[in-house]
């Protein structure tokens, strides 16, 4: 439990939070995106391999906005982007809480290799809005912003930080424990790094690239080995994605985990057709604590 005195600790890490906010309403304002605020409670979370829900009266706790922020994008919205909580069951960590803050944003028009630039651009604002500087240390690693970021693919990574080929790993299982003990410690060090180029069944809502279609146009950014935002050149097509839906459904109810309702309304709203664009979740705990120093997210939120 915590005490008094833990909240005055972390006192001057919750003002530097409230600055991050700050920073990244201002940022988004400015580039003429619209804050915009969908509901918590949802009749069903897009269905995810290992992301559990928490089931309330009436639906879901949403794990993230998105199926209602692209249902926006379907009725002619462009640029809209919301910061709120998020909620996933059995989360617990240095790094994680069940219940969590996301900054989500989507962009007509865009492809994810511009989305990227503009998450490095997002980063930068807010780290001179809050920290003073590009250039600071977290625990105990030098961070330089204003250093070009390092772009990766998934293929290259498991090669240099895993010694082994993308193809010669057989089970999601195993991708997973190689992306968190061998790759993930290594990314970030220093600067940026955006992982990129996912293999496509990794990225359930982000489209195939032309040419590669083993390949999904999702990368993730990280900063001294924490994942920090996940992102795709959104899936426009809804047979397809109907059909990875069901997939994943399937996976879920093999490993025993919560079945939700199919999400016909956002079937609908795909259908009526979801315009080329990207978008990104942020974590907003999470870079609160890259740019405070803080070893764990519970000295970063109330």
């Amino acid at each position: 439990m915590e005490t008094l005195q833990h909240w005055r600790q972390i006192k001057v890490r919750l003002q530097q939070r409230a600055a991050l906010i700050a920073a990244v309403r201002a940022y988004f304002d400015r580039q003429g995106f619209l804050e915009i605020e969908t509901p918590v409670v949802i009749a069903a979370p897009a269905p995810e391999e290992y992301i559990e829900g928490i089931p309330v009266e009436n639906g879901f706790l949403r794990t993230s906005p998105e199926l209602q922020m692209k249902k926006l994008l379907c009725a002619d919205y462009e640029k809209i982007y919301q910061i709120g909580p998020c909620f996933r069951r059995n989360e617990f960590g240095a790094r994680h809480r069940p219940e969590f803050t996301l900054l989500e944003w989507y962009e007509t028009k865009l492809d994810y290799r511009q989305l990227l630039e503009f998450t490095a651009g997002l980063l930068r604002f807010a780290a001179r809005n809050v920290t003073g500087s590009l250039q600071f240390t977290y625990q105990g690693q030098a961070v330089d912003l204003e250093a070009p970021p390092e772009i990766i693919t998934v293929r290259e990574a498991c090669r240099q930080y895993a010694g082994i080929e993308l193809e010669r790993i057989a089970t999601e299982a195993e991708f997973d424990e190689i992306m968190v003990s061998r790759l993930e410690p290594r990314l970030g060090m220093g600067r940026m790094t955006f992982l990129i180029d996912y293999p496509a069944a990794r990225a359930a809502l982000a489209r195939r690239k032309p040419g590669a279609p083993e390949i999904a146009e999702r990368w993730e950014l990280y900063i001294a080995g924490m994942e920090l935002a996940n992102a795709y050149g959104e899936l426009t097509d809804p047979v397809e994605q109907r059909q990875r839906f069901l997939r994943t459904q399937a996976v879920r109810a093999e490993n025993h985990l919560l079945s939700y309702p199919f999400p016909e309304d956002f079937f609908a709203a795909l259908e009526a057709g979801l315009p080329e664009c990207s978008g990104a979740a942020l974590g907003i705990d999470r870079l609160a604590m890259i740019f405070t120093d803080a070893a764990d997210i519970s000295e970063v939120r109330v």
